[in-house]
């Protein structure tokens, strides 16, 4: 089905979301919608895809202009979204959830709409347990099964809002493959994102927004730098990383186990230095979360020692962990970093420690304005957290961090982000270390790993490698140890 927009028009108060903005999807065919965080690329296929109204404009379907004003108008019409967060009942199971929005009388044939979601998973090599709970699915699980519910609603036109965000390279793998697949079987598909790789490795071309408007069309392939440039209207260099590692140690961990349901980390002696970065490596769920929330005071050791700057922290309570300069940058900025529903200045109130029962408003007011200028955040005092782009969520948790900071522990600092607003939060990060904050950080992205860390701890199945500097690393090196070839792992010996 060819898709057209046409001159979509869309505000939200002041800010002009997209500005007349053209869009041509050909039948059989992959269309990036490639742009920066708050480009309008979210807002165009809201439209599109039923869950915002446009201001003005038209929607053309195979040359018919259509009103598509719910979700239900848009299925109706065989146009699908997969949502960054998947929109699924996490209490129930995948057979259940597969069943959902299927219209009909009288009751469901459950034994057929297993056949039909057996079918549909052999077709896509898609690896799913049909009666597995929903909860206890991954994130790019989760994207395969709502894939596999569009498709079985009768959806031709699939949108897709940034879905490599934090899945494994090889449910990627196993994504950008289903999606030639249903291209080459004349589905048109619309690939949103901000990561040029994603774009280059699967679309056939591409539109780029920048502010709310169309700043140019290619076709794929296509130099980065024409691209950038569409984006960010200038070149972008990452900024230089100096020797900020100092002589005296900032963390210090001796014979670490931690237990949790799913599993059990082990670890030997681990010293960390001030302004040093230690990158974690590893597929999610390998044991990096666990060392970041037990350094943060979020979870207990079951045995071994804590310390930071020398003193005894294996016991204390969350707030002494605060109270010892340690930060902590949760993945998942709405759930567990910032509070939906608070302004931003509500979060600079909630952050400043008072002695009085009353907030000074006046006074907050002032450090609000002063944080959205100095990180460069894209809202407003009263804007609502939920209401940003993923980066300035990210710049907003940034700005509530104090200063200074003996020990930052990050999960996927800049996950979802685009590349200047990555490049933005690496200077931070950088100037924090420079000062004398150590960095202990997870990232799915090697690049980015190689890139910033000055040792890098490879996690497998709660196993730990030894910390390597950058400079003994290789990109196939780190691939493999992430793959389960560790060399060196943690056993209980001093590590430097």
């Amino acid at each position: 089905m060819k898709v057209e927009l046409k001159d979509i028009s869309k505000r939200f108060g002041n800010v002009h979301a997209n500005d007349r903005v053209s869009l041509t999807v050909e039948a059989g065919t992959i269309h990036g919608l490639l742009g920066e965080n708050g480009a309008g690329k979210s807002t165009l296929v809201k439209v599109l895809s039923g869950f915002i109204s446009r201001d003005s404009g038209a929607v053309l379907l195979d040359g018919k202009s259509v009103e598509i004003k719910t979700p239900a108008d848009a299925i109706a019409r065989k146009i699908g979204m997969l949502h960054q967060d998947p929109l699924d009942f996490p209490p129930l199971s995948v057979l259940d959830n597969f069943i959902v929005g299927k219209t009909g009388t009288g009751l469901i044939d459950r034994q057929r709409s297993l056949r039909q979601l057996q079918q549909l998973s052999t077709h896509f090599n898609f690896n799913l347990n049909h009666y597995e709970t929903v909860a206890n699915l991954t994130v790019g699980e989760r994207q395969q099964l709502e894939i596999l519910r569009l498709l079985s609603l009768g959806v031709s036109t699939l949108i897709l809002d940034e879905p490599t965000t934090g899945i494994s390279a090889s449910q990627k793998t196993a994504l950008f493959k289903a999606m030639k697949q249903l291209a080459s079987e004349g589905k048109s598909i619309i690939f949103v994102s901000h990561k040029l790789e994603d774009v280059e490795e699967l679309c056939d071309r591409v539109t780029v927004l920048r502010h709310g408007k169309v700043r140019g069309r290619a076709e794929i392939p296509c130099p980065d730098a024409v691209l950038i440039d569409l984006m960010f209207g200038r070149e972008l260099a990452p900024p230089l990383k100096p020797q900020t590692r100092q002589s005296e140690p900032a963390l210090q961990l001796e014979k670490i186990r931690v237990d949790t349901d799913r599993l059990t980390l082990r670890l030997g002696d681990l010293t960390a230095y001030k302004g040093e970065v230690i990158g974690l490596a590893g597929l999610e769920g390998s044991g990096q979360q666990q060392l970041l929330l037990m350094c943060a005071g979020l979870l207990r050791a079951s045995t071994g020692q804590i310390r930071v700057n020398g003193v005894e922290m294996t016991h204390e309570s969350y707030s002494k962990y605060l109270d010892r300069g340690i930060g902590y940058l949760p993945a998942d900025r709405l759930k567990d970093g910032l509070v939906s529903g608070l302004s931003i200045q509500d979060h600079v109130a909630l952050r400043t420690p008072s002695r009085s029962l009353f907030v000074d408003w006046k006074e907050t007011l002032k450090q609000t304005v002063q944080a959205i200028a100095t990180f460069n955040i894209r809202g407003k005092p009263n804007t609502l957290v939920e209401r940003l782009s993923g980066g300035n969520q990210q710049r907003t948790q940034l700005a509530l961090l104090p200063v200074p900071l003996n020990l930052l522990l990050m999960e996927h600092p800049t996950r979802g982000l685009d590349i200047e607003s990555v490049l933005w939060v690496w200077q931070q990060l950088i100037a924090r270390c420079q000062t004398g904050t150590t960095i202990l950080f997870m990232s799915s992205d090697l690049d980015e790993i190689m890139r910033y860390s000055d040792r890098v701890i490879v996690f497998s199945g709660g196993q730990a490698s030894h910390p390597i500097a950058v400079s003994d690393l290789t990109a196939d090196r780190l691939g493999q140890m992430i793959g389960g070839r560790l060399s060196d792992t943690l056993e209980p010996s001093v590590i430097s």
